[in-house]
């Protein structure tokens, strides 16, 4: 194998598309997909690259440091493409302990052993990335620290107008986004005193198949398929901008490998939507392709309390990635919902076994209790 990757959080719903095109593009690469196999992952997601030579699924939490760097070691782990966090905003809300463990000592666990595995091999060069001292070139290091993070890092967005760029401050408002703020620094600090090779990414949402139905579009699926309510804060006002998954898989691939060490992009799609406006996109596609008349279940629509802290506007100037490595995405947003609903529809069982909590018994036979 030329190089070992180690996925963390490959399990999850981006992580799943990152190691599938990982496994399949890269036959000479080794892949290990470190996942601690909370609520949120499944390897189910997964079941078409399982049995593949060149991928390897661990069962480990990213806190524990003495596995983490055990695993490394042994390994040679040479690439470490860390997307594994807890995500969720309400979840972050009812329990901040659990994302300031996660998000925060998880990464720090990581980056620590990631130090410590990759210090003999003298790819380390503490300062800023634009204050190198004389030393290998930084494009040709190795060893590379990845770290996924969030556009909610940077607060929000007044109505129309400017961008999330990379120069914007952090102002997180959520003990979730907090926790990744924290993260992002810590990332950055490793880089510039202790020299570790890292690249960091904010991306907006997400969206596509096999997202636990807990966010917006998958849920607002599974809801309208079986006419139950969509409950939506305050009058559905907040805007996003959203991105299909394997857009943000393409997009990590080609920083991972071509990103400038030490630097952090922006990934996003230029392709901003109302939650109210996505709604009732997402009422039109589904009731279409059960066969029922486009807009029958815009009754569904329930207006709740807002949530705390919520913000009003997430929007991502991604022109650096575009000018400096040429990637943009590939679906436009109505391509993409479609694409989605259709899935989920397709793949109903799937659905009900996360919904239910069935998937779990599959972890459970494989690798112990959770």
């Amino acid at each position: 194998m030329n190089r070992t990757l180690l996925v963390t959080g490959g399990a999850g719903f981006i992580g799943s598309h990152l190691v599938r095109l990982l496994v399949t593009k890269y036959p000479d690469y080794r892949i290990i997909n470190l996942d601690k196999l909370t609520y949120a992952g499944n390897l189910e997601n997964l079941r078409d690259v399982e049995d593949r030579p060149n991928y390897r699924f661990v069962k480990a939490d990213i806190c524990n440091f003495d596995t983490v760097l055990r695993l490394l070691q042994e390994e040679r782990v040479d690439g470490i493409i860390h997307l594994a966090a807890e995500s969720h905003v309400d979840r972050s809300i009812k329990d901040p302990f659990t994302f300031a463990r996660t998000n925060v000592l998880g990464t720090l666990s990581l980056l620590q052993a990631a130090k410590a595995a990759w210090e003999p091999t003298g790819y380390l060069m503490p300062g800023p990335v634009d204050s190198v001292m004389p030393g290998p070139d930084r494009a040709s290091i190795p060893c590379r620290f990845y770290h996924i993070s969030t556009d909610e890092v940077y607060g929000a967005l007044p109505r129309g107008g400017s961008l999330f760029t990379e120069q914007t401050p952090y102002r997180p408002h959520s003990p979730y986004s907090a926790s990744k703020a924290s993260s992002d620094h810590f990332v950055r600090a490793f880089h510039d005193t202790y020299g570790l090779p890292t690249l960091v990414t904010n991306c907006s949402n997400n969206y596509g198949p096999c997202q636990f139905p807990e966010k917006l579009i998958p849920l607002f699926i599974n809801n309208i398929r079986h006419r139950r309510p969509l409950p939506v804060y305050c009058r559905g006002e907040n805007v996003r901008d959203w991105l299909y998954v394997e857009d943000h898989a393409r997009a990590i691939d080609l920083i991972f490998h071509e990103g400038r060490i030490g630097d952090t992009y922006n990934i996003g799609g230029f392709n901003e939507w109302k939650n109210i406006d996505i709604v009732r996109l997402l009422i039109r596609v589904t009731d279409r392709l059960l066969g029922r008349t486009e807009g029958a279940d815009d009754d569904l629509v329930t207006f709740v309390t807002d949530r705390a802290g919520h913000d009003l506007r997430y929007a991502i100037d991604s022109t650096k990635l575009q000018r400096e490595l040429g990637w943009s995405p590939s679906l436009q947003f109505e391509e993409g919902i479609e694409r989605t609903v259709r899935w989920y529809l397709d793949n109903q069982p799937w659905l009900d076994r996360v919904t239910s909590g069935d998937y779990q018994h599959y972890y459970e036979t494989m690798y112990g209790a959770r």
